[in-house]
């Protein structure tokens, strides 16, 4: 009986430590390799989730005003894309679409839908036009023109340019869900009457239609004038406020926060030909403003 039993006890002991092996334990308290759940199975690893944003968009669709036109970059009163910040080609401006794509990229797949004197109003057509290319990356920069009227009461309404810029971005989003944009705030137009008006070809430009809401009677320093140039720089900050806002309520959206409002443009980043618009120089300086906002991870503040 006593053999009997100690055999017994044997093969009880035998069992027990193959369930406790095969469950990956053993009797110091170790664990055995890979993770377990607290039911005893195998936990998956998760993936790692994909970047809402992509630093890496190929292909690129801009709109806007004549800014991203190059306007008076190369030659007065005239559009020269080929400097646009946006989708230039000239080397010296190194622009966003070169700096994403490569330069066979960019001439593959950028395209320049903004139009010199262009407003909020027109940039759902633009963006329509933006559309038919599927681009990954939208660029926008508009608002300097709802602000350069005729007169500081003839300006878009506050009201107006949060409409459009709501109706551009929800039209681009049911067309294209997965797109990116990248809104460039409007710039600080007072801070360009300062620097130009010391030059005397400048203001005869100016004199052409250029902006008269800011750049009439560019040397009058009366209460009048000053008061009329605050009253278009207040607009101006209320714009970039739309675009903050209005970006903000889309996860693939990225506001330059402010970066081209407060950026100094100085003698050599304006062109030689109005002393208001970016010259090459600054062009090649947009290009950058841009490109470091677009390959962030994080939106840049």
């Amino acid at each position: 009986m006593r053999m009997r039993g100690s055999r017994s006890r044997a093969a009880l002991a035998l069992m027990t430590a193959a369930v406790l092996g095969a469950a990956g334990c053993d009797s110091g308290g170790g664990t055995s390799s890979g993770t377990h759940s607290k039911s005893g199975t195998a936990a998956k690893a998760k993936p790692s989730p994909t970047p809402v944003w992509d630093r890496s968009p190929s292909s690129v669709a801009a709109v806007g005003d004549s800014i991203t036109r190059g306007f008076d970059a190369c030659t007065v009163l005239s559009d020269c894309p080929e400097v646009s910040w946006a989708t230039g080609s000239e080397a010296s401006v190194d622009s966003l679409a070169v700096r994403l794509l490569g330069r066979t990229g960019a001439a593959e797949r950028s395209w320049n839908y903004a139009e010199t004197g262009a407003r909020m109003a027109d940039l759902p057509g633009q963006i329509t036009q933006a559309v038919a290319r599927k681009p990954q990356l939208v660029t926008v920069m508009v608002g300097a023109n709802d602000a350069c009227r005729s007169s500081a009461s003839a300006m878009t309404s506050v009201a107006d340019f949060r409409t459009g810029f709501e109706t551009s971005l929800k039209s681009l989003r049911q067309a294209l869900p997965k797109t990116q944009v990248y809104v460039a705030s409007v710039p600080n137009l007072k801070r360009l009457w300062s620097q130009g008006r010391t030059n005397p070809l400048g203001k005869a430009v100016w004199k052409l239609g250029i902006c008269p809401s800011m750049l009439a009677d560019a040397d009058s320093l009366d209460s009048a004038a000053t008061e009329r140039r605050d009253t278009v720089q207040d607009r101006v900050e209320e714009y970039n406020k739309v675009l903050e806002q209005v970006c903000a309520t889309d996860v693939r959206c990225r506001f330059d926060g402010g970066a081209v409002y407060d950026y100094r443009f100085g003698t050599d980043q304006l062109s030689h030909w109005d002393w208001f618009h970016p010259s090459t120089n600054g062009q090649a300086r947009l290009a950058e403003i841009a490109y470091r906002h677009v390959t962030a991870r994080e939106p840049v503040t």
